[in-house]
């Protein structure tokens, strides 16, 4: 039975029709998790909801420990992965409040982060040619089809590190790569989500224009558009997950021939990471 996991702010946990059924401590092979798991039901459907930041929001993005995060999902048996991530935008077609469903990342981190499950004795490559999985993507859109929220599907997202927002001249250069929208957060929970064999999308929720734009914007007032774009990701996860869990998506886990190492060199200890990831 496929599970699903919600990745985001604690915004997002607010909904009176959720029903907390617990939490769940895991420890992985890379330490703690950003939280416990939560495991939650929404209209008969049981997921898991993990708060990117931790709890009260005290993890700086460069502070998250991605590879827990995932990692204990996947411990959990989560293979569908939907991450909420607040974003700026880098495109007038893309305004505050809106949401885009991007297809692409682009890595603009500074190696600041751990970004892959293997080294330290296995070698693996898994593609991120297509890091989204269209079917997750696909049905995002169509829920948010029934709703008034506007949206666009495809696109890329640039990462960077932060926690500063840009410079007007490094927003003018991701603009010129063409992204859309502009995090902190998505890679490398979306390669990482790929290692482990996991469907995994974002809902990119607009909150401004980044600094390109000559509209200069408070954190607060930042604050204020993320508080309604919470508001809408509510409504979309109370029709998204019961869809998902009574009609779950197909995709076929592209991580299952990674690992180029002789497995007579392997640890037992990486054997075991191994096997979890690509179960």
């Amino acid at each position: 039975m496929k599970k699903i996991a919600v990745i985001g702010g604690s915004g997002i946990y607010n909904i009176d029709s959720f029903v907390e059924i617990q939490e769940h401590y895991v420890e992985t092979p890379f330490g703690a998790p950003s939280s416990n798991v939560v495991e939650i039901e929404l209209d008969g459907v049981r997921f898991y909801f993990l708060p990117r930041h931790g709890k009260g929001h005290k993890l700086s993005p460069s502070d998250i420990n991605y590879r827990a995060n995932i990692y204990a999902l996947k411990m959990l048996g989560v293979d569908t992965v939907i991450s909420i991530s607040a974003v700026g935008s880098l495109k007038d077609d893309h305004a505050p409040k809106s949401f885009v469903i991007p297809s692409q990342f682009i890595d603009w981190t500074k190696g600041l982060r751990a970004r892959t499950f293997f080294g330290e004795g296995v070698v693996g490559h898994v593609s991120t040619a297509y890091p989204v999985e269209r079917a997750l993507q696909e049905r995002i859109a169509d829920e948010l089809s029934k709703t008034n929220i506007p949206y666009s599907v495809g696109g890329s997202y640039v990462c960077i590190e932060g926690p500063q927002f840009s410079s007007k001249a490094e927003s003018e250069i991701y603009r010129s790569f063409g992204a859309d929208v502009i995090g902190m957060t998505n890679v490398p929970e979306a390669y990482l989500a790929k290692e482990a064999g996991m469907a995994y999308a974002t809902v990119a929720m607009v909150t401004d224009y980044d600094c390109w734009k000559e509209e200069h914007c408070s954190v607060e007032e930042i604050m204020q558009v993320m508080k309604e774009n919470y508001e809408s990701a509510q409504l979309l996860l109370k029709n998204l997950i019961p869809s998902l869990g009574r009609n779950p998506i197909s995709f076929e886990p592209e991580n299952k021939h990674a690992v180029v190492t002789n497995p007579n060199i392997i640890s037992k200890e990486n054997q075991e990471i191994i096997d979890m990831l690509t179960n």
